[in-house]
């Protein structure tokens, strides 16, 4: 799932790259579990929008669902996999590593740059 990055560094995972997706597995990232509505009302997305993110993210194993009662009424909790929260990291780090790159790359133009083009 993951996009091309230069060798030794981690890759963009365009599975949770889209910014509903990431706050669902940001969200998720705090805790064991969270019931469906807890993560929808947190995460403000209706509830075919979390009921999608929740297949695709399960279908690729960083998704797990867990249906229940609370006494009568049905309920469904979702969390994290161990590859969802590695997943999650290794996108951070990818997000960190293109932020350190290009505030390098600004700080070596403006270093090299004639005084009067700032």
């Amino acid at each position: 799932m993951s996009e091309a990055s230069p060798p030794g560094q981690p890759a963009i995972d365009a599975a949770i790259n889209h910014p509903t997706r990431l706050a669902v597995v940001a969200f998720l990232s705090a805790c064991d579990e969270a019931d469906f509505a807890s993560v929808r009302d947190s995460c403000q997305v209706s509830d075919s929008m979390l009921s999608k993110i929740a297949s695709a993210l399960e279908g690729i194993g960083y998704l797990g669902v867990r249906k229940g009662y609370v006494g009568k009424r049905p309920r469904t909790w979702l969390s994290l996999t161990p590859e969802g929260r590695q997943a999650l990291a290794l996108h951070i780090a990818a997000l960190q590593g293109i932020a350190a790159t290009a505030r390098q790359a600004g700080a070596d133009a403006g270093a090299t740059a004639p005084a009067g083009d700032h």
